[in-house]
């Protein structure tokens, strides 16, 4: 089940989710649009390894805008800060940015209960494409828990992406043990 726009409401009264900054026009039946923030990220390796932490080269987008290119993978940032405390937050793309042949994330569309932060979006285009901050370029839907959580996302020591900031963040996956 989906949270209904009542309901997030409701939610964000009680401050069991947390968006900043809000609009309520950003608010849909159930779900809240996020934006595009103003820094992107590119890996600097051509081959990146999943065992080494990669390093990235950030850039922000101007004012007038940025082409992305369709050979290149780009890290960017939701220009919105959230919490969800006791809800699973997945995170879409809009019809909209899919019509235009913009994917927001290649796998990590589901954040967990306890997650705070900028969310880090893995976006990659079809053909050449111009985007800019601010723009619309996914939303949050919110699922209800059931059951108990033992250990929220920002509570566990083994959380690697918890209070992202308002910059992308390369993955960590170097940090797993394999």
């Amino acid at each position: 089940m989906i949270l209904s726009d009542t309901r997030i409401l409701e939610e964000i009264e009680k401050g069991t989710i947390i968006i900043t900054p809000y609009d309520r026009e950003c608010l849909g039946s159930n779900s809240y649009d996020v934006h595009l923030g103003k820094t992107l990220a590119t890996y600097n390796d051509e081959t990146i390894d999943a065992k080494k932490h990669n390093a990235i080269t950030y850039f922000d987008i101007p004012d007038e805008g940025i082409i992305l290119e369709p050979q290149k993978f780009y890290l960017g940032v939701t220009m919105e800060y959230t919490e969800t405390h006791a809800h699973v937050p997945f995170l879409e793309g809009k019809s909209s940015t899919g019509r235009l042949g913009i994917d927001i994330h290649a796998t990590a569309g589901k954040g967990d209960v306890g997650f705070c932060g900028n969310w880090t979006l893995e976006i990659s285009v079809k053909q050449p494409v111009k985007v800019y901050k601010g723009m619309p370029i996914g939303q949050l839907i919110y699922f209800p828990v059931e059951g108990e959580i033992e250990i929220s996302y920002d509570k566990k020591k083994n959380s690697k992406y918890s209070h992202q900031p308002d910059r992308p963040v390369e993955s960590m996956m170097w940090k797993n043990k394999f």
